[in-house]
């Protein structure tokens, strides 16, 4: 595990690759500024934990998401998100979020996310992504990842 020099969490991307499945796994560990008064994670944090395991794992699929937006003008967005907050994480935690396709297509994929503390499992979010030109406009999802996902 690596520490992050600006915000401090643990950055580990490991791919596991099965027959058909290519699941990302990201660590971090749980800072006294991610969670409320009572020392258990603040809700809105799981949804920065799982954005920044997105993040990675784009990139672990070799793609750098500030060369998409400049040369092709590029970018992802959330367009549909489910959340189930199942068990608290608390200060000094380790955690994995697990990332897994569901579903691909052109337009659209979609993400399985799981948050663990060992093996609890203690929030699991289903998020839709789009690609949109920097305009705004919707996209096809780049290449690079469609055909990764056949």
């Amino acid at each position: 595990m690596i520490p992050h020099s600006r915000s401090g969490y643990l950055r580990v991307c490991k791919v596991k690759r099965g027959s058909l499945d290519m699941a990302h796994t990201f660590s971090l560990r749980v800072y006294y500024e991610d969670t409320d008064f009572g020392g258990i994670v603040y809700y809105a944090n799981y949804l920065k934990f799982i954005e920044r395991a997105r993040s990675e794992w784009v990139r672990s699929l070799g793609l750098d998401q500030k060369t998409l937006k400049s040369e092709r003008g590029v970018v992802f967005a959330v367009r549909h998100l489910e959340a189930d907050y199942i068990s608290p994480a608390k200060f000094d935690d380790i955690l994995e979020v697990v990332t897994d396709v569901h579903l691909s297509s052109a337009a659209r994929l979609v993400l399985d996310q799981e948050v663990l503390r060992g093996k609890d499992v203690l929030f699991r979010a289903r998020v839709t992504l789009i690609a949109m030109r920097d305009t705004g406009k919707p996209t096809r999802l780049p290449a690079e990842i469609r055909l990764r996902q056949m």
